[in-house]
């Protein structure tokens, strides 16, 4: 028998990595492990070896790609017909340490994506810093291909790098092919549905799970490169015209999303297409078919398209990322 569809939250699955941290514990209640650095939750995840399960309701324990198999157009409306998985991965990221300095290939790169996957573009939204907090983003002006290749071989990487400082709130677009790296920060992580990454340097650690160092990929990622992708800095939020109490941060052929931030009532999702909240701060209640659905810090909620709009009401003051996917005519599927 066939449910019907509701809003629907996800458990958070964990990932160990050397670069992690125990950082993620305030954003989220789902304990972390005790005996390891965590450096991602992943929030929403349609991957084989790793699918969300709902946490609660009629559904619960029902993984989203069992959701993608047996709803497609419940789920994803106007694009039902150009995916057969879920488009994006959603993340939470505790950069304790720097992570390796690394690569993503395009779509249109096939030769360095396995079957069935596609290409990584990706944006982060910065929710916590510290002293020494750091982001490379984007080679420098004037660096080639000669130039980094040099600079692997003398550890001398960063050298090559643009870098900046971040702030809380900053919000960092990387196009595909942008070399990048950051550390010392939590961020919000939203991408294509992908993880195909190329390391381009480690820094010379070790993993203390191994005790050998993690394997790079230098020739694929030097052939993934844009060397345009230079400078990359903080976007500037743009007021949303779309969305009420909302600036637009990302809007691309992959993903579109607003922070959202009110004390009173406020809209969200759209009529036949799918969006994901991720609630940053505070509390709130929203109403679908005579049943209230709640969301609160750390909890990423999926409005599929059949549920279209809801009126969410703040406890207090709510802070809220809110992504959908564009109209996806005219894509292959992946």
């Amino acid at each position: 028998m066939i449910e019907e569809l509701y809003p629907l939250k996800f458990e958070p699955i964990y990932q160990y990595r050397l670069w992690g941290g125990k950082r993620l514990a305030h954003l989220l209640s789902k304990p972390l492990p005790k005996d390891e650095p965590v450096g991602e939750a992943w929030l929403l995840s349609d991957r084989k070896d790793l699918a969300s399960k709902v946490t609660d309701g009629s559904l619960k324990g029902k993984t989203i790609t069992n959701l993608m198999q047996n709803y497609p157009v419940e789920i994803m409306g106007k694009n039902r017909s150009h995916v057969d998985r879920f488009p994006l991965l959603l993340k939470f990221l505790d950069c304790h340490e720097v992570l390796s300095v690394q690569v993503h290939p395009s779509d249109e790169q096939t030769d360095y994506i396995p079957k069935g996957d596609t290409g990584k573009t990706e944006a982060w939204v910065v929710l916590e810093t510290v002293d020494d907090s750091i982001i490379y983003s984007g080679l420098k002006k004037g660096t080639t291909k000669e130039d980094l290749i040099a600079a692997i071989k003398n550890n001398s990487v960063s050298d090559q790098l643009h870098r900046f400082i971040p702030k809380i709130d900053d919000a960092v677009f990387i196009h595909s092919g942008t070399v990048h790296t950051l550390g010392g920060a939590v961020v919000f992580e939203v991408q294509e549905n992908s993880d195909v990454t190329f390391r381009l340097y480690d820094w010379d650690r070790k993993d203390p799970k191994t005790g050998k160092p993690r394997e790079l990929q230098v020739e694929k990622a030097i052939a993934c490169i844009d060397y345009n992708q230079v400078e990359i800095g903080p976007i500037i939020p743009v007021k949303s015209t779309q969305v009420d109490n909302a600036e637009l941060l990302f809007d691309n052929e992959h993903f579109k999303l607003w922070r959202m931030e009110s004390e009173k009532q406020l809209t969200v999702g759209f009529n036949e297409e799918p969006v994901i909240l991720v609630c940053v701060k505070g509390k709130g209640i929203m109403n679908y078919q005579k049943k209230d659905y709640s969301i609160s810090k750390g909890e990423v909620m999926l409005l599929p398209a059949i549920v279209g709009q809801l009126e969410l009401r703040p406890n207090s003051k709510i802070r809220m990322l809110q992504i959908a996917i564009p109209n996806m005519n005219g894509i292959k599927k992946s």
